[in-house]
């Protein structure tokens, strides 16, 4: 999400994934500063981008969405 060039300068961005092994992972990241933890299952792909020019292709790649 750093990527700049890439997906746009986020500003915040949270949610709740679930990952190939079958767990779900909690996100929390604003610039220098991100939080990622193991949780229960919830609603899959529950996710936020907050930010200027993003680049919506490749964050819905990179998320899987």
């Amino acid at each position: 999400l750093q990527d700049e060039e890439k997906y746009g300068m986020i500003l915040r961005a949270k949610g709740i994934v679930d990952s190939t092994d079958g767990q779900w992972i909690y996100f929390d990241y604003v610039p220098e500063e991100h939080e990622v933890r193991a949780g229960h299952a919830d609603y899959t792909g529950r996710l936020c981008v907050i930010g200027a020019e993003l680049a919506e292709h490749e964050l819905a790649e990179l998320f899987g969405v």
